[in-house]
């Protein structure tokens, strides 16, 4: 049964955008289409608007930025709206909580960027040389593990640099993550800056602050990020963020874009004097700010003292057997008794426009008319009493979208590919497809219980090396390559094994095979049984892939990666998903323009 409309609030709305967004970038683009100016600087100034170039010449692919990852029912229908009137009919989640519209023509680009301004929404500042979509936990708020809620301060962070002069071309693009518990849940550790919650004793009172760490990254060169403080007052977070990105801007490099973010200037300075110039920065800034400004409440609900503690547990192990493994790998109670969340599995990423529209309702109906998306490409309903979740469940199976495992094995995570990106080798978003069906296939043949075993571990897989699906922070990781087979090309994955991100900060995984990509299916469950047979009584399948000795993995794998012409059959030499002979289509990528 819905929530009652004397119970149910609506989240207060969420404005980023702006008309004069738009209307600068028509008068732009406008004078682009006259020659008066010159396609590089049309390129950065429309990068900075989220429009960036696809493989393909003639259209665009628009990032809209969500700050947090939080959108409105309105916004929802807003999105679904412009995936059918100016894209595929779909939309793509991102790792960093954006969405994401491929296929664009230029000459609809504006349209698009009008119907996002009227709901509040913006592409300004998703991509390009700037403070890039500030990204949180999305189970900020509700989370039982969490000290407090970091949503009020990421979003004023967002605002505070939002078209804000000081970071508009900086020397490379900037990324910030707030983490509401101790497990760096939204992996801040791999990040310019991560604020990861917490709180310490002082005299009897309780305080909160920041666990504060810059530098981190991943693309060619992963690096987890150096500890600047153990606990940051909260009032000093945002100047600390101001100082940080001044000290980048003077300090990275502007002439080599592969060293160019803020992680090798770092280096290049050292830590203790890149900090004492953040320290000196800090020094002549205004007064501090108030760290609040622009605070977003979230839409909570009242607790709910009548319902049992143990409501979420008794509902999800009820109902049909759909629903319970749907429930089993998909919801968690909040810490507020009596509601749960509900993670919303999104083959890909990928939303359709009808799914947009969907989800919009069941937020409203059964949710606190809000949705959070998620790293892992999924979208988290929030504020659902326990009791609803069938009927959540139900609604979301009529949109296909019913099914389970999200962020798990089964749920593999995958950047756009060579399907648009124009750097890209491989295409990622096929092979997504393609493991899952055959971890899937292997569970309904008996493997269930290897697969179950192994549930935890995350697959991640990017196009090319530069990690824009954190690869080098997965389980299992993968990024596009190719292999030479007597001058012919063969599509192929590197491979990585034991990465992840924790509150010991970002361990990279250990580059292992490279594997043919139609052979990476069955590399995936020899991996599985390898876990099956030689894992330690009680261990996870994460820290088998930590331990296990390479050598014995390529053993395992030697038929796989053989690459002469006798071994290869003629599918070898066809990417996952074409039917035609691959070849290297490598452009000059614009993410680091």
């Amino acid at each position: 049964m819905p929530i009652d409309d004397a119970v149910k609030t609506q989240a207060p709305p969420r404005r980023f955008a702006s008309a004069k967004d738009i209307e600068e970038f028509v008068s732009v683009l406008e004078a682009y289409e006259r020659g008066v100016i010159g396609p590089d600087e049309f390129r950065t100034f429309r990068l900075t608007r989220g429009i960036y170039g696809q493989r393909q010449d003639d259209v665009q692919m628009i990032r809209v930025k969500i700050p947090q990852g939080i959108l409105s029912g309105d916004q929802l229908r807003r999105l679904g709206r412009v995936a059918r009137e100016h894209s595929r009919g779909f939309g793509h989640v991102t790792t960093r909580q954006n969405v994401q519209f491929h296929f664009v023509k230029m000459a609809a680009v504006p349209k698009a960027m009008e119907a996002l301004e009227a709901v509040g929404l913006t592409t300004r500042e998703a991509c390009g040389n700037t403070v890039r979509n500030i990204t949180a936990c999305p189970m900020a708020g509700v989370c039982a593990d969490e000290p407090f809620d970091v949503t009020p301060y990421g979003e004023a962070l967002t605002r505070f640099f939002l078209r804000n002069p000081i970071c508009q071309a900086l020397p490379r693009k900037f990324k910030i993550a707030l983490s509401g518990c101790p497990t760096d849940c939204a992996m801040g550790a791999m990040h310019d800056i991560g604020v990861i919650a917490r709180t310490r004793e002082v005299d009897g009172r309780r305080e909160i602050g920041f666990k504060v760490v810059i530098g981190g990254g991943l693309s060619v060169s992963p690096q987890n990020a150096w500890v600047l403080h153990e606990f940051l007052p909260p009032e000093r977070l945002l100047p600390v963020c101001e100082a940080i990105v001044r000290v980048f801007d003077r300090t990275g490099n502007r002439k080599n874009k592969g060293q160019a973010r803020m992680k090798y200037a770092i280096r290049k300075l050292g830590f203790e004097t890149f900090k004492a110039e953040i320290e000196k920065e800090l020094f002549g800034l205004p007064a501090m700010r108030d760290p609040e400004a622009g605070r977003y409440v979230e839409d909570a609900r009242p607790p709910r003292p009548e319902a049992p503690a143990d409501l979420h547990t008794r509902i999800a192990r009820s109902g049909v057997p759909s629903f319970r493994a749907w429930a089993a790998t998909n919801t968690r109670p909040q810490r507020q008794r009596g509601y749960s969340m509900a993670f919303i599995t999104l083959p890909r990423g990928d939303v359709t426009t009808e799914q947009f529209e969907a989800i919009a309702g069941i937020a409203e109906t059964y949710g606190n008319g809000a949705v959070r998306t998620a790293q892992d490409q999924n979208i988290l309903v929030r504020w659902v009493k326990s009791e609803e979740l069938p009927a959540v469940h139900r609604a979301l199976e009529a949109i296909g979208l019913g099914q389970g495992e999200a962020g798990r094995l089964l749920d593999p995570t995958s950047c756009p590919g060579a399907e648009s990106c124009k750097i890209a080798i491989t295409g990622s978003r096929e092979l997504a497809l393609a493991v899952k069906s055959a971890l899937s296939a292997s569970a309904g043949n008996g493997g269930g219980h290897l697969v179950e075993a192994a549930s935890d571990l995350r697959i991640k897989i990017s196009g090319c090396p530069n990690s824009c699906g954190q690869h080098h922070v997965a389980g299992i990781g993968f990024h596009g390559a190719a292999r030479n087979a007597n001058g012919c090309a063969v599509p192929a994955y590197q491979m990585f094994l034991g990465g992840s991100v924790d509150g010991d900060g970002a361990h990279f995984g250990r580059r292992s095979a490279k594997i043919p990509a139609r052979r990476v299916p069955e590399a995936l469950t020899r991996l599985l049984a390898l876990f099956r047979d030689e894992r330690l009584p009680g261990e996870s399948a994460l820290a088998f892939y930590k331990r296990v000795d390479l050598e014995r993995v390529n053993t395992v794998l030697a038929d796989l990666t053989t690459c002469s012409e006798a071994d290869l059959r003629d599918d070898d030499f066809k990417d996952i998903g074409s039917d035609r002979p691959f070849e290297m289509e490598v452009g000059e990528g614009e993410c680091a323009t």
